[in-house]
């Protein structure tokens, strides 16, 4: 494939995503793998798979993530905050708050009307406001993850979690469970704890409009609905949104290799 140009790299906690551009940064290859342990290994191998990677010159690469340091064959390596960004305002043209929940870390990012970062809130100090609760709430509730979004929507009842820790939320599903009460309404608990950890974040940057939400959690439907009704905003979601850290890290590559030729 002769038009890529350029390569962005997310080396997230749950999965790796790799995205090619060509010259005008539309995306024209993408590969996503679940992380593996050793990351180096699973990185070259990904690479490898890349149209025309090895062959003549290579496209100029740009890693992010939480693994982007080990990617010895980056140029090199920019924080999520600014890839999630990029990809996100190239995708949907316009500013706002934008919402992603990873799987170890959670981010809400204030975009001007220009794409530039305004202000940002991290969460990567507790579990409980990420996709690795959800993950450890429907391995506990024994629920296929696919499914989590589903099941939730569809509760007619809801409990709450009032934990703000994810061990002791997990031993509060355990003694909810213990005492009878049904998976839907405590996975509906569950979700609505995790999104107004989410709705603390945005109220602290500040909600610019539209909300937006970018990650692999958008796969959950229950996500989006459920952040809509906290906030009463209408709730965009960009084209293949688990790739805009690793398609804001491609357009990064682009911009460097003009800056650079």
């Amino acid at each position: 494939m002769d038009d890529v140009r350029a390569l962005g790299i997310d080396v997230g906690s749950a999965t790796v995503k790799v995205v090619a551009v060509e010259g005008d940064g539309h995306i024209v290859w993408h590969a996503l793998e679940a992380t593996e342990a050793r990351i180096e290994d699973q990185v070259a191998r990904m690479l490898a798979s890349v149209p025309g990677w090895g062959v003549g010159r290579r496209p100029a690469l740009v890693a992010t993530g939480y693994g982007r340091k080990l990617v010895g064959q980056a140029r090199r390596s920019v924080t999520e905050i600014t890839c999630h960004a990029r990809g996100v305002y190239r995708s949907l043209g316009h500013g706002g708050t934008l919402v992603d929940i990873g799987g170890q870390d959670s981010k809400v990012i204030r975009l001007g009307a220009a794409g530039e970062v305004l202000d940002f809130a991290m969460n990567d100090k507790c579990a409980a406001g990420t996709g690795r609760f959800l993950e450890n709430t429907a391995r506990r509730l024994g629920v296929d993850l696919e499914r989590l979004g589903e099941v939730c929507l569809a509760a007619q009842d809801e409990v709450a979690i009032t934990s703000t820790c994810t061990v002791f939320a997990e031993s509060e599903i355990v003694s909810l469970l213990a005492h009878g009460v049904g998976v839907e309404p405590i996975l509906k608990g569950v979700h609505r704890s995790l999104i107004r950890r989410i709705v603390a974040m945005v109220r602290s940057v500040g909600l610019s409009s539209p909300l937006m939400l970018s990650g692999g959690v958008v796969r959950n439907a229950a996500i989006p609905a459920l952040l809509e009704q906290e906030t009463g905003q209408r709730v965009v979601v960009p084209p293949q949104p688990q790739l805009m850290g690793a398609y804001g890290a491609a357009l990064s590559a682009l911009e460097a290799e003009r800056t650079a030729g």
